[in-house]
């Protein structure tokens, strides 16, 4: 069944795919979370192969909306029977729906999330114990539900993310690589917990596992909170309808730090390969773009998409127009040792999405789209705005070697992935339509 037996192959912008074995036909699946960025692309990966997965269903608390559904086309959208189910509910109560709906699941693929909202003005992941709570919950209660519905997975996928790893915490060893050991001693995760819970469930059940773990991820769909490199891009569109500049908040190392993003499309291919191969059995593994992206480069890019005519504001060299977010230092950190890491920033999106001249710029830009820009992301600053500021500041490398050694070979230019999410928020009526046509890929 291994891929490397067969040509890699593209698919637009995405380089170096794997390909599959021709008899692997007729699986079903089961993607929970699929109204979020990587439930729904996973998603629309596996209905690109209409003879290898036939049936995909679609498991979150209300359909996708259909302005996404309209992303795929018919013959996608056949295969998709979306069920509606709230994981927080009573396991016996979701296998009833499960039945009801006649579920079957080859392959198994859990993205279902919450968040919690942190106490105001208090970081995004602030309130670990009550993440701890709802998200152990959601895992805990699908897994004793598709044990008493009779559903057992040839193997069963989880994602996590960067987290693992303790980046939220203070200074890790970069890259990060997949045996890094869990900072479980520090704060607590819900990652640590969900990943007990399902090497148990696959222990008892005969069924095997893996567990994907992105950083930023990128990809469009409604609900994109945490899609961190959307307020940034509302915020050049606004200052564009102004007639004025867009600057970075952060310091001149961050300006030329080189970052690394996972667009939500790959990591659905990087999933599908993890899942159809015998070597990756029972084992987790990173997902990143593995192209790097600056900030300075970014910007550029962004003046060009969103028509700022006004160009774009370096980092301040005045210490004095910064304010300082100083993390933990020493044995608090998963390091173990060495200084804290200290965010500089001289404004932040949440400050400037707050003043009230800039939603009255985005209302304007909303009449002058004829309807087709529907969002209100200025309604709700805080939780709207946050996790842009967040992408401000610095996340280490993951590394991909261990994929990398068991065949993967996918590869996506991040600028072109951000230019198709832009695009598609567009379609989604998130975002104003860009300025150009393409972008200029980092090459």
């Amino acid at each position: 069944m291994g891929s490397e037996r067969y040509p890699v192959h593209h698919n637009g912008i995405y380089h170096n795919l794997p390909t599959f074995d021709p008899s692997i036909t007729g699986l079903t699946a089961i993607v929970t979370g699929a109204n979020g960025i990587s439930g729904f692309h996973t998603l629309r990966v596996l209905l690109e192969s209409p003879e290898r997965w036939t049936k995909v269903y679609a498991l979150s608390r209300r359909p996708p909306p259909q302005e996404m559904m309209g992303l795929l086309s018919e013959s996608q959208r056949s295969r998709v029977q979306h069920v509606a189910a709230d994981f927080l509910e009573e396991p016996a109560s979701i296998a009833d729906v499960l039945r009801a709906n006649k579920v079957t699941a080859d392959y198994i693929f859990f993205y279902s999330y919450l968040q919690p909202k942190p106490p105001p003005g208090a970081a995004a992941w602030s309130n670990a114990d009550e993440l701890v709570k709802v998200n152990s919950a959601l895992l805990d209660n699908f897994l004793q539900a598709i044990t008493i519905a009779g559903i057992t997975p040839k193997r069963f996928l989880l994602q996590t993310g960067a987290k693992n790893y303790g980046i939220q915490i203070g200074r890790v060893r970069t890259p990060a690589v997949e045996s890094d050991p869990q900072p479980s001693h520090l704060e607590p995760n819900f990652y640590y917990p969900q990943e007990r819970s399902l090497f148990e469930y696959c222990k008892a059940q005969g069924s095997a596992w893996n567990v994907i773990r992105p950083a930023w991820v990128l990809g469009a769909v409604n609900n994109a909170q945490m899609n961190a490199l959307l307020p940034v891009a509302i915020y050049a569109a606004v200052q564009a309808h102004k007639g004025e500049p867009i600057a970075f908040p952060g310091d001149w190392e961050m300006w030329q730090y080189e970052s690394h993003h996972s667009t939500a499309m790959l990591t659905g291919y990087l999933s599908e390969w993890a899942v159809l191969e015998e070597k990756t059995t029972n084992e987790a593994f990173n997902a990143q773009d593995t192209g790097s992206m600056t900030w300075d480069r970014l910007y550029e890019a962004l003046a060009r998409w969103f028509g700022v005519t006004k160009g774009v504001v370096p980092p301040e060299e005045d210490p004095s127009k910064f304010t300082e977010l100083v993390g933990k230092a020493g044995a608090d950190t998963p390091m173990g040792y060495g200084p804290p890491l200290v965010h500089r920033a001289s404004f932040s999106l949440v400050d400037w999405a707050s003043k009230p001249e800039n939603k009255t710029a985005w209302s304007q830009l909303q009449k002058e789209s004829g309807g087709q820009l529907r969002s209100e992301p200025f309604d709700d600053v805080e939780e709207n705005f946050v996790f842009g500021d967040q992408a401000f500041a610095k996340v280490p490398g993951l590394s991909m070697n261990k994929a990398r050694r068991l065949g993967w070979t996918g590869f996506v230019d991040t600028f072109e992935s951000l230019f198709q999410v832009y695009a598609e928020m567009g379609d989604l009526g998130m975002l104003p339509r860009l300025k150009v046509d393409r972008p200029e890929p980092l090459v």
